[in-house]
């Protein structure tokens, strides 16, 4: 069985527990966009791993883990992930991670315009500033830098010696900044090659024969940051929908199976960009707090709110979900009562199809029962309070899509099978 698995809000749904539970039983996971300004955490016997390029399956024995050539990769902050891992006794090596041949390289002046870009527009985008934006901008710029140059001396050096220029000159002219060393940063660049280079393949070429084997690609982000189908223009610069899986890997010959969607018990959501169910009182804080709503690669606190279904109804028919698995529902275990969005109202009057501008838009709740019991500790779905089963027969009607999963903590074992 063969399985995409998406984010359905706007990232930070808990995808990284959730790829580290499905992998038991696939062969090869593979990442197919963005970069590390997203991170995946999960948590075994109170340990705590964060990824922000290397899929999660590599704490699994005996997995290939692929990083897809629609990922823009930071030679260091992969290098240094590598190396955290290491240390705490995981296997990283060629044999199991690969890197796409094709995939492009953040390089420091991408950090340094992602920065002042940020910093002189009039509407804040929310950007981590990590580079990722404008490295795709080269990418489509036909000037970008991939790991094939990378590994290649000469190539590398024409490249980088061409981007500079233009780069310097933008950096100098449009924004007083200073200029970069082209000796500074191919000395640089040179060492993470040196290391790199073994891990670095043609993933179609390698894969290819492993083609009956089974599979799973794992996005980054979520749905609402899709750069064509997210809330433009405070979304990430990559198609993070399912239908890029195969693009952003090179693995088209792979035949799908199932498409696993991924979302909160509640919204959440990190940067600027219109989010209607956002709770600016004491309710938002109480997520925030017992969420720990902090991101895993910035450290900023999310924004929190009530459950959206209106979104998740429209993130299902984009990525053309058939499993829902819900993660977080303990969050919700000390509420009396439980509000979930089912409609827009735009000016006094209901929506009948989802509209192009969020930030318009009032949303109209239900309330739920809340179940006041604790179910972190909770393995079966017969064992969840009746109110919970309530709550996710709701979202299963509204979605008409079957959730599969549950999960009740950030403890590897704390998942259920519906």
């Amino acid at each position: 069985m063969n399985a995409i698995l998406v984010g359905l809000q706007w990232g930070d749904e808990g995808k990284g527990k959730v790829i580290d539970f499905l992998c038991r039983d696939k062969d090869v996971i593979v990442r197919f966009q963005g970069g590390n300004n997203a991170g995946h955490t999960v948590v075994i016997d109170g340990k705590k791993f964060i990824f922000h390029l290397i899929p999660s399956g590599i704490l699994r024995k005996d997995k290939i883990c692929v990083i897809g050539n629609g990922v823009v990769v930071d030679p260091k902050v992969l290098i240094e992930e590598i190396e955290v891992l290491k240390k705490s006794g995981i296997k990283v090596s060629p044999e199991n991670l690969k890197i796409s041949l094709f995939a492009h390289v953040i390089m420091p002046y991408h950090r340094i315009m992602d920065t002042l870009r940020e910093k002189n527009r009039s509407q804040k985008i929310g950007t981590t500033m990590r580079g990722i934006g404008p490295c795709y901008v080269d990418k489509a710029a036909r000037c970008g830098i991939r790991m094939a140059d990378l590994v290649d001396i000469d190539s590398f050096s024409r490249r980088l010696k061409d981007n500079l220029e233009e780069k310097n000159l933008i950096l100098e002219k449009a924004y007083q900044a200073q200029v970069f060393s082209f000796d500074a940063i191919l000395k640089e660049y040179q060492v993470f090659a040196k290391m790199l280079t073994p891990y670095v393949c043609d993933i179609t070429d390698l894969l290819y024969p492993k083609k009956n084997k089974s599979f799973l690609f794992e996005g980054a982000q979520g749905t609402f940051l899709d750069v064509d189908f997210g809330t433009y223009p405070f979304v990430t610069s990559s198609a993070t929908v399912s239908s890029n899986a195969l693009l952003g890997s090179g693995l088209s010959f792979i035949k799908i199976n199932e498409i696993l969607g991924v979302a909160k018990a509640y919204t959440t959501r990190v940067g600027e960009g219109p989010f209607p169910t956002e709770l600016t009182d004491d309710m938002g804080g109480y997520f925030q707090k017992k969420g720990k709503e902090f991101g895993a690669t910035t450290g900023r606190p999310r924004r929190c709110g009530w459950l959206d279904l209106v979104i998740l109804r429209r993130a299902r028919i984009l990525n053309n979900v058939n499993k829902i698995i819900l993660t977080k529902l303990d969050i919700l275990d000390d509420l009396k009562e439980i509000k979930v969005c089912t409609a827009y109202k735009q000016n006094g009057k209901l929506l009948k199809n989802f509209p192009l501008d969020l930030s318009a838009v009032t949303p109209v709740y239900e309330t739920l029962k809340g179940w006041r019991r604790k179910t972190e500790d909770i393995r079966s779905y017969s064992g969840l309070p009746a109110e919970a089963k309530k709550y996710i027969a709701k979202i299963e009607k509204f979605l008409d899509c079957k959730v599969s999963y549950v999960s009740v903590g950030e403890m590897r074992e704390a998942i259920i099978k519906k």
